[in-house]
C-alpha cells in the first residue's frame, strides 16, 4: 500500500488506522480514502429531527391544488 512519496511514519499511521477501523479503500489513486466506520450520535439526531419535520410538513402544508389553483 505504499504510494509515491509516503514516508515510513505515514505508513505506520495508516497501518494503525487499519488495525483499529478495518481495511481502507482507496479511490482516485489514493486521493480519497474510505473505511467502514460509525455514524456520529449528533448526525443520527439530525436525521431523526429532519424525518419528524418532513412528516409534520407533509401533513400540515401538503395537499390541495396549490396557491391560485383552487376555484
Amino acid at each position: 500500500m505504499t504510494d509515491q512519496g509516503e514516508t515510513p511514519e505515514r505508513e505506520h499511521v495508516i497501518a494503525e488506522h487499519e488495525r483499529r477501523r478495518g481495511h481502507i479503500e482507496e479511490y482516485g489513486g489514493g486521493e480519497v480514502r474510505a473505511y467502514h466506520g460509525f455514524v456520529n450520535w449528533w448526525l443520527l439526531i439530525v436525521y431523526a429531527v429532519l424525518g419528524v419535520w418532513a412528516v409534520y410538513y407533509l401533513f400540515r402544508y401538503w395537499g390541495g391544488l396549490g396557491p391560485g389553483l383552487a376555484r
